[in-house]
């Protein structure tokens, strides 16, 4: 069976999540399938093998989940984006708009270094705030935004074509 095909039957509906009105996409069904992530990884990862990724840097939180998978099969570095205040270690943040609110992420200061080249992951693509938000961060770092990758992409939001100023390497494996 097609892999969009063994995502879509494993995706959660959960309307008016977190707000009325927002039908959220719920990946974690899909983890309890341990071939179909090893499957989801690997195709997050193949259009991206030839382009030197040192770092995926993962973003909150389901983002952690492939995102570390990914690394391993890229044999590259993992760096965490997350919201502000659960890192311990001396941070750079930036605050950006949501489409439902605002929102304030940060990674460690030495998790990126100067040119070095970066594919974000997280698991949903909706307005691509977060995925722009991710990009002006790892700017500060200087880092070279080599692509993204997610599992779901809302289409219909229009967030690729948000996120193309940055890069136009953008893999999604099941669009509604």
């Amino acid at each position: 069976m097609n892999l969009a095909f063994r995502i879509t039957d494993l995706i959660r509906t959960i309307p008016d999540f977190p707000k009325p009105g927002i039908q959220f996409k719920d990946i974690t069904p899909l983890l309890s399938d341990p071939i179909l992530c090893a499957d989801i990884a690997d195709a997050l990862v193949d259009p991206f093998k030839d382009k030197s990724v040192d770092v995926i840097a993962g973003v909150e939180s389901r983002g952690f989940i492939f995102g570390l998978m990914m690394a391993q099969r890229l044999q590259c570095g993992f760096a965490l984006i997350r919201k502000k205040g659960k890192l311990p270690g001396k941070t750079i943040h930036l605050e950006y708009d949501l489409e439902y609110g605002s929102a304030v992420i940060e990674m460690h200061e030495d998790a990126i270094k100067s040119d070095q080249n970066v594919l974000i992951h997280d698991d949903l693509l909706a307005t691509g705030g977060t995925a722009v938000a991710a990009s002006k961060l790892l700017g500060l770092g200087q880092a070279n935004i080599v692509g993204y990758s997610f599992v779901v992409e809302l289409g219909f939001l229009g967030g690729s074509k948000n996120l193309q100023p940055y890069s136009n390497n953008i893999v999604s494996l099941l669009r509604y």
